[in-house]
């Protein structure tokens, strides 16, 4: 390769991260790693794929340097490569929520509501849940919180929220988080909560944002008080 050769080499590199992030499964794969590492077949079961197939997708964004593997025993267990994949990720879906008018109107329909909290910095989370003027919860799966949550979290799954609503102080605010703006389990639990007459708000962040910014997480387990 000579000098002149140089740009069409980076170009052709280039793209193969763009081919790796063309897929929407692969997408998938990115966000769920965001919140902890997996095995394939923790993939592949709620992503609807075989092992094989999610397997397949996992050596693509393997190849482009964005995930990375180990072995433990005899299962494979990939994590996002680094700080950078996981800021390439944010910044390919933040970059759509911004310019695709058919993802904002999707996010308007389904993921703006007077639950929602998009302008609580970091700095001012922590200063309301140290307070004790919020309780901040976690709402995702219990493997994904110990593998690092938002510093003094409470874990309640949102699929055990019904039996545990108990367990939160009807007269604190809540702010819940989940796996990201559009998550599903955040908008409903959200609502679920709202239903029963907590004040619960909406972050639309989540451990993803908060690594993104470059704030520490928290690996240690806070029980939720029992009322």
């Amino acid at each position: 390769m000579t000098l002149e050769d140089l740009p069409d080499r980076m170009y052709e590199q280039f793209a193969r991260l763009g081919q790796a992030l063309s897929d929407p499964t692969r997408l998938r794969i990115l966000n769920r790693l965001c919140q902890t590492e997996l095995s394939v077949r923790e993939l592949a079961e709620p992503l609807g794929h075989s092992p094989a197939n999610t397997s397949a997708h996992l050596q693509v964004l393997r190849r482009a340097r964005l995930v990375t593997k180990r072995k433990e025993g005899r299962q494979v267990i990939y994590s996002m490569a680094g700080e950078q994949a996981l800021r390439l990720w944010l910044a390919i879906r933040d970059t759509a929520l911004e310019q695709l008018p058919e993802v904002r109107e999707a996010m308007r329909k389904y993921a703006s509501d007077e639950a929602l909290l998009p302008d609580l910095s970091g700095d001012e989370l922590l200063k309301k849940v140290q307070s004790g003027e919020v309780t901040l919860l976690d709402l995702r799966p219990s493997k994904e919180y110990h593998s690092g949550h938002l510093p003094e979290a409470r874990s309640i799954p949102h699929t055990e929220l019904e039996e545990r609503l108990h367990e939160l102080d009807p007269d604190k605010t809540i702010v819940a988080y989940c796996r990201g703006p559009w998550c599903v389990a955040a908008i409903k639990g959200v609502r679920e909560l709202r239903a029963h007459g907590l004040d619960v708000r909406r972050l639309p962040g989540g451990v993803a944002e908060w690594r993104a910014e470059g704030r520490p997480l928290d690996f240690e387990s806070h029980a939720v008080q029992d009322m």
